[in-house]
């Protein structure tokens, strides 16, 4: 069977609610919608097994901001972004205690590499608190890792952050990487938050092994941006939107290992990457977007 692909929790209940033309409620599953410094903010919680079988995601809460308004780029547009990402993850994360910040995918290759540049964006300080305690005394501890991919480390992304965790025992780990969205419209255009970790290279189909709380030993918060849509699943909302009744899935399935991305995505990662690394800090630390400028330049 032909399954449209997608990493974001708001369009699996999308499909959920499309599929056979349910027009019962998803039970197990709450959404509710608002905004937040002018960018709307879909939330998803899932409540039990039965949110779980049917979205196929684990239990917990799942933002999508629709940051499609930003590239519009009118008054502080990208003040807003940070702060409406930095303002749910906040939200999210414990109170106080350190951070391990992982930047998953490939730095290489443009739309895998929303998890290597957003670190360029984040403040590093562990390694300050322990040289200048009194000077730094106001910031939490952060540290960053770069995972790579296994076909140019031969270690797997799980691997390598459970070694770094065991010895650097943070109190949160926060997991950066790039998604998958059924619809076009979201590529670049969306970031999803959840407190539920991150399965690497699942939006793609190459599923590794999962970060998160079980395997880690630590909370683990995910942070993702879809960059790219499966072709088969495209073809099929295109298919559809045209009036097309009857979707032949078979041929369909036949080509679900392409991906497709936007002309513009160079800039795009870049843009939103940095949009995500300073709402991280924004989330961390006590500091104005102006003094994140000023510490990282």
């Amino acid at each position: 069977m032909f399954v449209k692909r997608t990493d974001l929790a708001l369009e699996a209940r999308e499909l959920w609610q499309e599929s056979a033309e349910r027009t019962t409620r998803l039970m197990g599953v709450k959404a509710t919608k608002r905004k937040l410094e002018g960018y709307p903010v879909t939330r998803v919680d899932i409540l039990d097994h039965r949110g779980e079988e049917a979205l196929g995601k684990p239990q917990g809460s799942y933002f999508t901001i629709d940051l499609s308004a930003f590239w519009q780029r009118k008054t502080d547009f990208f003040e807003r972004a940070v702060r409406a990402v930095g303002t749910e993850l906040k939200a999210l994360l414990p109170p106080e205690g350190s951070a391990l910040v992982v930047g998953l995918g490939n730095a290489a290759m443009t739309p895998d590499a929303v998890g290597p540049l957003a670190l360029d964006s984040v403040l590093i300080t562990r390694h300050l608190i322990s040289a200048m305690p009194r000077q730094f005394a106001g910031f939490r501890p952060v540290s960053a890792f770069r995972a790579g991919v296994l076909g140019t480390t031969g270690v797997e992304s799980a691997e390598a952050v459970r070694g770094l965790v065991a010895e650097v025992k943070p109190d949160m780990v926060l997991a950066i990487d790039a998604l998958a969205s059924r619809r076009r419209g979201r590529v670049c255009a969306t970031v999803q938050l959840s407190d539920t970790g991150i399965i690497p290279g699942s939006g793609v189909g190459n599923h590794r092994e999962a970060l998160n709380r079980e395997t880690l030993g630590v909370p683990v918060f995910a942070l993702g941006i879809p960059t790219v849509v499966d072709a088969a699943t495209l073809a099929a909302d295109l298919l559809e939107e045209s009036g097309v009744e009857r979707v032949d899935e078979e041929r369909l399935r036949d080509h679900g290992t392409f991906m497709v991305t936007t002309r513009d995505i160079d800039q795009q990662v870049r843009d939103l990457s940095k949009v995500v690394g300073y709402g991280i800090n924004w989330a961390l630390q006590d500091l104005e977007i102006e003094e994140i400028n000023a510490l990282l330049s």
